[in-house]
């Protein structure tokens, strides 16, 4: 193979890789963004779980307030052991713009069993349901319960993997924080 030829070689190998990025980036690049501290919080569109219209909810639903956006399941026991403490910081801080947005990912065909827990216990926040697995797709959650915190600006301000006491001192103090925060 002459000197020619090799540069060639490397000039098409060097041109295939190039496409293949750009086609990597420009069709699965939003599965390709890591979720973290700082980083925008991605769009979603979610079925309200609650039977009470067949309405969605997305991100934009939330703009200009303090989003708490958990992600649990019927199944998990610590996502019953947190849920209470939620329901009392939403409670407490709803006037003052908090919103909270619970994202059910059990399996699919479970929405009258989701309609029980949130009955059961008494949540008075919005309870969502990802049948359709899409908001998987864009939030890749490490597991249940998982909690993302987002101001005002639609910024991811804290991540938490596993259950917490929402209505602990620490995360009230964190939320009226938020809340004391413009938005943008």
């Amino acid at each position: 193979m002459t000197m020619r030829s090799q540069w060639l070689a490397v000039g098409v190998l060097v041109a295939v890789l190039g496409a293949g990025l750009w086609g990597a980036t420009r069709y699965i690049g939003g599965e390709l963004r890591e979720l973290r501290v700082g980083s925008a919080a991605p769009e979603f569109e979610v079925a309200d779980a609650t039977g009470a219209s067949d309405a969605s909810k997305s991100l934009a639903d939330y703009r200009g307030q303090v989003l708490l956006l958990n992600v649990w399941a019927t199944w998990c026991g610590p996502c019953k052991q947190e849920m209470p403490s939620i329901e009392q910081l939403y409670r407490d801080f709803a006037a003052r713009g908090l919103a909270v947005a619970a994202v059910s990912v059990d399996a699919p065909g479970v929405g009258p069993d989701i309609e029980r827990f949130a009955r059961d216990y008494e949540l008075t926040f919005d309870v969502l349901y990802d049948e359709s697995e899409s908001f998987r797709t864009v939030y890749r959650y490490a597991g249940v319960p998982e909690t993302y915190l987002i101001d005002r600006s639609g910024v991811i301000r804290r991540r938490w993997l596993g259950a917490d006491n929402w209505n602990s001192d620490a995360n009230r103090r964190f939320i009226a924080q938020l809340l004391a925060e413009p938005g943008a």
